[in-house]
Order: C-alpha cells, then sequence, then structure tokens
C-alpha cells in the first residue's frame, strides 16, 4: 500500500525520487493531545489519524527536522505549520485594534542601559529595544528552549558585571579610606573635615 501525505491537497507519495530530494515522511504523533493538535493543523473535516497517516517533511519548518542522523526525525513537540489552504480553510487575517490603548501597548518601549566599561563609553546611554509583547507560547519548542537559553545566558552576564561593579565600588571605598587617614596622618585636614569625609567613603 503506498504512503500517501495526509495534508490537504498533498499528492506527495513515497518513493525514491521523493527520497533522493530529502522528502521524509513521519507518522502523526501517539501522544494524544499532540495527534490531536496535528489534526486540527489540517483543517480537514472529520479527520481522524489512523496508525498509517502520515505528513511529509514539506508542512514541517526546517527548524523542527533533524537530520543529524541517519533516520531524518522529527524534534520532539514539532507541529505541521507549512500548508497549501484553499481560499475557504484559510483564516481570516485579524483587523489591527485602532484605539489608542492598544496601539499604545503595540509599540515597542526602550529601556536606557548606562555603560560604564570604558572611559569612551562611559555613562553613554544605549537604547534597548523591547519588542516582548506577544503573549502566545511559541509552537516550536526549541525555539522557545533557545530563547530561554538566551536570557538564562543574559542574566548571568548582568549579574557578573554586577558583581564587578560591586567589587570595584569596594576597592575604590578601601582607597578612598587609606586616602583619609594618610592625609590625616600627615596632619593635613582636620579632624571635622576627615569625619565627614570619611562618612561619604562608608556611604
Amino acid at each position: 500500500m503506498p504512503v500517501q501525505c495526509a495534508a490537504y491537497g498533498c499528492k506527495n507519495r513515497r518513493n525514491a525520487n521523493l527520497r533522493k530530494q530529502g522528502v521524509t515522511f513521519h507518522r502523526f504523533p501517539t501522544d494524544a493531545k499532540l495527534r490531536k493538535i496535528w489534526e486540527t493543523a489540517l483543517r480537514k473535516e472529520g479527520f481522524s489519524a489512523t496508525p498509517h497517516s502520515v505528513l511529509c517533511s514539506q508542512h514541517f519548518t526546517e527548524d523542527a527536522i533533524d537530520r543529524t542522523g541517519q533516520i531524518v526525525r522529527l524534534r520532539e513537540g514539532a507541529i505541521p505549520s507549512i500548508f497549501n489552504f484553499p481560499a475557504h480553510l484559510q483564516k481570516k487575517p485579524i483587523k489591527p485594534r485602532k484605539t489608542a490603548t492598544s496601539q499604545k501597548a503595540a509599540a515597542p518601549y526602550e529601556v536606557v542601559v548606562v555603560k560604564a566599561d570604558s572611559n569612551a563609553n562611559r555613562n553613554k546611554p544605549e537604547a534597548l529595544v523591547c519588542d516582548e509583547h506577544s503573549y502566545a507560547l511559541d509552537p516550536s519548542p526549541n525555539r522557545v528552549k533557545d530563547r530561554l537559553a538566551q536570557a538564562l545566558a543574559n542574566m548571568e552576564r548582568l549579574q557578573r558585571q554586577l558583581r564587578n561593579a560591586k567589587d570595584r565600588e569596594r576597592r575604590c571605598k578601601t582607597t578612598l579610606k587609606s586616602a583619609l587617614d594618610d592625609l590625616k596622618e600627615r596632619n593635613l585636614i582636620t579632624d571635622e573635615l576627615h569625619q565627614r569625609l570619611d562618612l561619604y567613603s562608608s556611604l
């Protein structure tokens, strides 16, 4: 029995010619929830996948396919998203809201970061644009993992910068206190001035 892709309008059948082109065929997931997501993505009324139902790789984004091994597999949680639906099955585009509140919420906001890494860039503000206004979970688990890894790496970098800044501040306070004590020993400043400066150095 020839294996044919179950996607709407897809005529791909498993054969040597498609195999040479890199087209692979993948069975529906055994996990009930994920299988239901696949079935819904096909938009075929009354369709229910059988143990022999398959989708070809042309309906998945490339990052959802693992081609590193001898056998081409789908990555965990992969969801088909590339289809050529007729007009009556295509989703109608959502019209953007035109209220002032919705437009303000959709606009990216800026975060100002003060750099103090070098004399050339000291106190030079850097604008970072944040466009995280989409609260829908990315359908690709791999992209979610990548974004999480980037966020953790960024947090670690910021924590390291904070520790370095605290170390620099501690060294500056130690140097200032030492200088004040030296000036006091040489009678170059009064006791009152020494107490006031020492107060500032301990803040």
